[in-house]
């Protein structure tokens, strides 16, 4: 039996920086993951959406001219070859973690992953056979899946969101059912590809976990500009198939499309690692709960990412890996817990960090807000980029910035100069000293923080 230091379950953007770090400080890794290297993210899901998003936002300016005085004519794009091209960017990265796996001694071993206690792990491979490996400690990085109702009927249109990205035929006509990120993300780029897209949210609204301001400008720019009808605080129902459409009925309206994509949320991938054998439970969601180091209730073993319901993001898998076996293998930091960004790829992009309106109103906590529109900025006038706006959350005693949000063109890259600043806990007043160079999109911020204060320079005064 082969004995490891540690041992990951789970090769995904939490998995796999976690084994890198793992042996950078000296320890013995074994890496076990029963598909590709880089999981969900890298193969069937951020980089994939992202890579196709890409693509469809420059076929979409195209479309509209581009600017000012630029014409594309005759624009078309072949969906297939799309495809082809992100199954290559997928390939590439794929091969990167597996060289850099390789160059920090880390085995990966191909094989699906589960406990027969504490320290010992049976792996089972694609053909069937059976090992076993000995680990001193074993970091649970399984991630999730989709969830797929099961009212949904059984058939080649109804699809979740990895068979969709493989598929090379882009529907004409989409329904999608749930308006979360996903949902939200491949509505938009269908629709910008010509799509006719309807989203079924049973909820009140679209993204309903970001403030309504927020989650407003994308709507009504989705609604408007791409054409997608939204229908929300209803079902879809009398969902049925026939040999060439799905259809189905929401809000009084009858629903045809070519195919069904079921976005309705993701759950952990926690059932098959035989938990009970080294005395742990998942909650009744299904999540494996830990403390803020990520170490559940048997010390040795940590569980990071998806399947731990901290949060669904790959950056933070990436954070809290890195800290489980750095705390595992003594090396543990305590500090300021860290603030998680949030981006989302939809049209226009979003970028939250830190509290929101939302979080302060449950807790009732007084805060107050700056918000400056890209209508507003030179920068974004001048590329014809107005839509959306950026805002402060900040305490009102002590000026301390507390979250921050994004809508618009590059907010998902915008985000990371509020992070940085929530982090290290800056005031409004020190955020809007800071020379910021003109013209850029991230003079926004500057102009906001101005906002806080009432002082803004590039927006009429407030009325009192």
């Amino acid at each position: 039996m082969d004995k490891y230091d540690l041992a990951i379950i789970g090769g995904g953007p939490g998995g796999y920086p976690a084994a890198i770090r793992a042996a950078q400080l000296g320890a013995k890794v074994a890496l076990i993951e029963k598909e590709f290297a880089g999981g969900t993210c890298l193969n069937w899901g951020c980089i994939p959406t992202k890579t196709l998003i890409a693509a469809s936002s420059f076929y979409s300016h195209a479309q509209s001219n581009l600017a000012p005085g630029l014409k594309a004519d005759g624009v078309s794009f072949d969906y297939k070859e799309m495809i082809a091209n992100k199954n290559g960017v997928v390939a590439k990265l794929r091969n990167g973690i597996t060289h850099l796996l390789k160059a920090n001694g880390v085995e990966f071993l191909q094989a699906a992953a589960s406990f027969s206690g504490r320290n010992l792990l049976i792996l089972k491979n694609t053909d069937g056979n059976e090992s076993r490996i000995e680990a001193k400690y074993v970091v649970i990085a399984t991630g999730c899946v989709s969830a797929v109702p099961s009212f949904l009927p059984r058939d080649e249109k109804i699809v979740e969101s990895r068979a969709f990205l493989d598929m090379d035929k882009l529907p004409a006509k989409l329904i999608v059912i749930g308006g979360g990120v996903i949902g939200c993300e491949i509505s938009c780029m269908a629709a910008q590809l010509g799509s006719e897209v309807t989203i079924v949210e049973i909820l009140d609204d679209i993204m309903t976990n970001l403030d309504k301001d927020l989650r407003t400008e994308v709507r009504r720019h989705m609604e408007k500009n791409l054409k997608i009808q939204i229908l929300t605080g209803k079902p879809l129902e009398n969902i049925a198939c026939t040999r060439n459409t799905v259809k189905g009925q929401c809000c009084g309206k009858d629903i045809e499309a070519d195919l069904l994509l079921c976005a309705a949320g993701r759950i952990p991938a926690s059932a098959n690692l035989a938990l009970e054998q080294c005395g742990l439970k998942a909650n009744e969601k299904g999540f494996i709960e830990t403390d803020l180091s990520c170490r559940t209730k048997a010390a040795n073993i940590f569980a990071i990412g998806d399947v731990n319901g901290k949060y669904q993001l790959a950056h933070a898998a990436t954070a809290q890996g890195i800290s489980a076996v750095e705390a595992a293998l003594g090396h543990c930091q305590h500090g300021r817990p860290q603030i998680i960004p949030s981006c989302i790829f939809t049209s226009p992009e979003i970028g939250v960090a830190g509290m929101s309106e939302q979080d302060a109103a449950k807790t009732n906590r007084k805060i107050i807000t700056g918000k400056f529109p890209f209508a507003a900025l030179g920068k974004a006038i001048s590329c014809g980029e107005t839509t959306g706006f950026v805002k402060w959350i900040a305490d009102p005693n002590t000026g301390q910035l507390l979250g921050a949000g994004a809508v618009g063109a590059h907010a998902t890259e915008l985000i990371a100069e509020a992070t940085l600043a929530i982090q290290s806990e800056q005031t409004y007043e020190e955020l809007g000293k800071t020379v910021h160079a003109h013209p850029t999109f991230a003079e926004a911020w500057m102009e906001a923080a101005h906002a806080v204060a009432g002082n803004c320079i590039h927006v009429p005064p407030r009325k009192h």
